[in-house]
Order: C-alpha cells, then sequence, then structure tokens
C-alpha cells in the first residue's frame, strides 16, 4: 500500500502577496496583481502589463538578513523568502531540514538568467567577471537553499516550461509514496527576465491588456513572477501536526505536438488529467473544482476547454488564478497547487476575473464570482507546458 503525502507547511510570494495569507486575502477579495512593472527595467516595462511582485531586492535582502551575501539574484532572493516561510509554517527544525530523509525539489525556468544583461556582459568578456557567475544556471537558487539551510538529503531541480514546479511537486509525492523520503519540500520559482519578456513577444503571445482567460476575446498571456513551496510529509513525519490537504494523485504526459503549442485534440492534456484521477481512486464526478493552466492564449484555453469536455461529462466549477498573478512559468504549478489548497481548506471558489464573453459552445462558463461553498473535497490543478509537457495534480481534504 502506497503512503499516504500530506501538506503541512505553504510559503508563498507573489504579485498579489508577500505571504500566504496576503495572497488568499486577494484571491477573497478578487484582487488582480496584474500592473505595470516597477522594479522590472526593460523597453516593454512602460508597454505591457505584469505581474510583479512589488518588492525590491534591498528589501528582500534585508528581510532575509542576506545584506552582505553574494551572488543572490532575484530568483534566489523569492526561493529563500518563500522556502523560509513553508518550513516555518510546517514546524521543522534544523534537524529535521537536515534530515537525509528530508528532500528538496525546486524547479525554474529563467533561473539567474534575470540579470540579462549582466548575463550578456559576463559571457562576452566585457566585464571583469560579476559576483553572478555561478548563478545563471537554472538550479542556482536550489544550490542557494542547500547551502543556506544545511540540506543533505536528496536535492533536484527540474526545467519543463511551465509544468516545472507540478512535476517537482509529483516527484516529490513519489519519494515519499515509495519509502524514499519521510519529507519533502517541493515547488518552483521564476523572477521576470527580458530572457523570457523578449522570448514571449517574439511569440506574439503577451496581452497588452490584464489576461483574461477562458474569455472569446483572450489575446495573450502576462508574464509574472512568484515563488512557491510546500512542505510534503509521510504520515509517519506528520504526526501531531496541522495538516492542510492530501496530494491525492499526479499524471505527467508528453505530446510532443509542437514546442510552444497543444495539440487541438488535447491528447498531453486528456491523458495527464485521467492518469491523475486514477492514481487519486477518484472519478470526474468526485472533482469539486479544476485550476485551470488557463494562460490565456488563444491555442492553450480552447484546448483545455475541449480537454475538459471530452473527460468530464459536465465539467466542474473551473477559473484560472493566473487572471490574479500573471504566467509565473516554472512557480505556476506550485503557486497554483497552493491556490487549489487553500480552496480546500476554506471551503471557496475563487473567481477567474476580466471574463466577458465565455468562448462559446461549452455549457459551462469559468467562475464569476467569489464563491463560499458547503466544501471542497477534491480540486485538479493543471499545468502544461512547452513541448506538450502536460501535468495534473489532485489535491484532497483530509478531514
Amino acid at each position: 500500500m502506497m503512503k499516504p503525502v500530506l501538506v503541512t507547511g505553504m510559503g508563498i510570494i507573489s504579485a498579489i502577496g508577500e505571504n500566504l495569507s496576503e495572497n488568499h486575502e486577494s484571491l477573497r477579495h478578487a484582487r488582480t496583481g496584474i500592473s505595470r512593472a516597477v522594479h522590472f527595467k526593460s523597453h516593454y516595462a512602460s508597454l505591457l502589463p505584469f505581474g510583479e511582485i512589488n518588492v525590491s531586492n534591498d528589501h528582500l535582502k534585508q528581510s532575509l538578513g542576506l545584506e552582505d551575501s553574494k551572488g543572490y539574484t532575484r530568483t534566489c532572493l523569492l526561493a529563500d523568502k518563500a522556502f523560509n516561510e513553508a518550513v516555518a509554517d510546517a514546524g521543522l527544525s534544523q534537524a529535521d531540514i537536515s534530515s537525509f530523509d528530508t528532500a528538496l525539489i525546486s524547479a525554474s525556468t529563467v533561473g539567474g538568467m534575470c540579470l540579462t544583461d549582466q548575463l550578456y556582459e559576463d559571457a562576452n568578456l566585457k566585464s571583469a567577471g560579476s559576483e553572478y557567475l555561478s548563478a545563471y544556471g537554472c538550479s542556482a537558487h536550489t544550490m542557494k537553499l542547500i547551502r543556506r539551510y544545511k540540506i543533505k538529503g536528496f536535492t533536484d531541480t527540474i526545467n519543463t516550461a511551465c509544468s516545472s514546479s507540478a512535476n517537482a511537486i509529483m516527484l516529490g509525492a513519489r519519494l515519499i509514496r515509495s519509502g524514499r523520503a519521510q519529507r519533502v519540500i517541493v515547488g518552483g520559482v521564476d523572477s521576470l527576465a527580458k530572457y523570457t519578456v523578449n522570448g514571449f513577444n517574439a511569440l506574439k503571445i503577451l496581452s497588452e491588456n490584464p489576461c483574461k482567460p477562458f474569455d472569446v476575446n483572450r489575446d495573450g498571456l502576462n508574464l509574472g513572477e512568484a515563488a512557491a513551496y510546500l512542505v510534503l510529509e509521510s504520515q509517519e513525519a506528520a504526526s501531531g501536526k496541522k495538516v492542510y490537504a492530501r496530494v491525492a494523485g499526479y499524471g505527467n504526459a508528453n505530446d510532443a505536438h509542437h514546442p510552444s503549442a497543444m495539440s487541438d485534440e488535447a491528447i498531453g492534456a486528456i491523458r495527464s488529467m485521467k492518469e491523475a484521477m486514477e492514481v487519486a481512486g477518484v472519478t470526474c464526478d468526485q472533482i469539486d473544482y479544476v485550476n485551470a493552466h488557463g494562460t490565456g492564449t488563444q491555442n492553450n484555453d480552447q484546448v483545455e476547454l475541449y480537454g475538459l469536455s471530452a473527460l468530464f461529462e459536465q465539467i466542474p466549477p473551473f477559473g484560472s488564478t493566473k487572471s490574479y498573478t500573471g504566467h509565473t512559468l516554472g512557480a505556476a504549478g506550485a503557486v497554483e497547487a497552493i491556490f487549489s489548497i487553500l480552496s480546500i481548506n476554506h471551503a471557496e471558489l475563487f473567481p477567474s476575473l476580466h471574463v466577458k464573453t465565455p468562448i462559446a459552445n461549452y455549457p459551462n462558463s469559468p467562475i464569476a464570482a467569489y464563491t463560499k461553498t458547503e466544501k471542497v473535497n477534491y480540486v485538479l490543478s493543471n499545468s502544461f507546458g512547452f513541448g506538450g509537457n502536460c501535468t495534473s495534480l489532485v489535491f484532497a481534504g483530509v478531514n
């Protein structure tokens, strides 16, 4: 029998809050964090809206006691902030964190390339070599966490584009269920970067307005930044602790249809959702809410709705919380896992913002208003990445 995987701690920083409680309040009051960027310096900062965290790097360093530390990019700082909150929330001691039974699985797509201009200078020998030479890789933030928090167990960093931190959660859950770890800290981080903004702009999928996932007039996504971590523990390790939820199921599939678009038949999406529910041992009619990938692009939203309609006889209440945070890339899966668990804990459904005319030909529309419901037992959370890497997670209540 596979061991249950319990969520005992959560930490998050995003455009709608610097911690878990602030994020929850913004969701409950339908407050978006998408606006003009202040700290991100780019040609597009004055032209496009972003889900920017309204905190400077200097403030982050000061709040974390890292004023004198070298080589910390914004990605590293955001990761440290959310990680610190998660382990404190779970009540982990230094002995717990340093135990060989504790693993760390993180995720990122941008990594230290958030310092795009500095990277260019260093890579082309236009500088004498900056303090960030070892910080440009995808795993640099993970290495910072390992050293600062004296982590000795298994560690890994995942980059599967937009499904990265969902896959971190899946791998962490599998380590616990198979008995390879008693505790796994999972999540991801990405910060705004010229590298990604210019790349997404080249794809012509950045909207000039706050994104409106599942609206017939949707015209693209907004890039955001965030960090989010969850502490997963076995039943034995979680004994006597508060438990937020259970990671009940997970599924991953790759349709390899196109470098940046999903197949019209939603092959990967359908398979990942179906597999996640099979692992969880639940049927479609038991899913109370779907936290959709919902980026606001023409292809993604149409394909995801098609996949949901093919799988569900009646699509459950669904929406996209990217209308609050923007698309946070490698952090999105963990951010939305936390939002899904908040929905379970408080029996709340959060509205999908900016939808005026829902996509036609489907009987269900995205959640239009904050709803307090009797109970949310099971939530399906989707994260679909470039290259067709589709991951779905099922979270369950514990009461």
